[in-house]
This record gives structure tokens, C-alpha cells and sequence, in this order.
């Protein structure tokens, strides 16, 4: 099994490094980079024993098929996973297309 995150979700969880530090959930610009690659390895090592669930039509604009998995990091916070599932050379590839959490995206959900 491999887990492949595309470049533009990767773009966004650095964009959320920015974010997090910028508007105070962290002190220090490390612990915000720290989270975002705590998150990204959580990602990577445990999506493919996760539940997953189909992606509402909302999140097609991501690719057709597509699944989403939970991980959540706090009391508050939940991420969410869209990704779609694909078999290469006898390996299952996850490849996550979309990465969102519970603030911006569960009116989808």
C-alpha cells in the first residue's frame, strides 16, 4: 500500500502552516509546522486502516470516486482525507486529492 498526497493538497496543508501561526492557534511558527507534519504522518501511516466513507457529491470537483477518512487532532478539530483508491502493478495506491477540516468544509459532509 502506498498513501500519495498531490501537490495541491500539499500546497494547502502549507498554506495551514501560515494560517495556524497567523491568526494565534500556535505561539511559535515550529509548533505550527510541527502540527501540519504530525497530521500529514498520521495521514500516511494509518489512512489505509481507516473507516472510509463515499465523498458527497460536493467534493467530485476532486476527482470521481472519491472516499474520505476522519483524523481527528483535537477536541475542535477534525481533518478530513478525500481520496481516491487505485491498484498499480498489484499495489493499492491511495492518492488524496482534497484536505479539509470540520471549520471549513462539514456543511458538505
Amino acid at each position: 500500500m502506498n498513501v500519495i498526497i498531490s501537490p495541491k493538497a500539499l500546497e494547502y496543508l502549507d498554506n495551514v502552516v501560515f494560517i495556524l501561526f497567523e491568526k494565534q492557534y500556535f505561539s511559535y511558527l515550529e509548533s505550527s509546522i510541527r502540527y501540519v507534519e504530525d497530521l500529514i504522518d498520521d495521514i500516511k501511516k494509518t489512512l489505509p486502516m481507516r473507516v472510509r466513507k463515499p465523498a458527497p457529491p460536493y467534493f467530485d470537483k476532486y476527482g470521481q470516486g472519491m472516499y474520505y477518512a476522519v483524523f481527528k487532532k483535537s477536541k475542535r478539530t477534525s481533518w478530513y482525507a478525500f481520496f481516491r483508491i487505485y491498484e498499480k502493478n498489484g499495489e493499492l495506491i491511495y492518492q488524496i486529492r482534497y484536505i479539509g477540516n470540520n471549520h471549513t468544509i462539514a456543511q458538505y459532509l
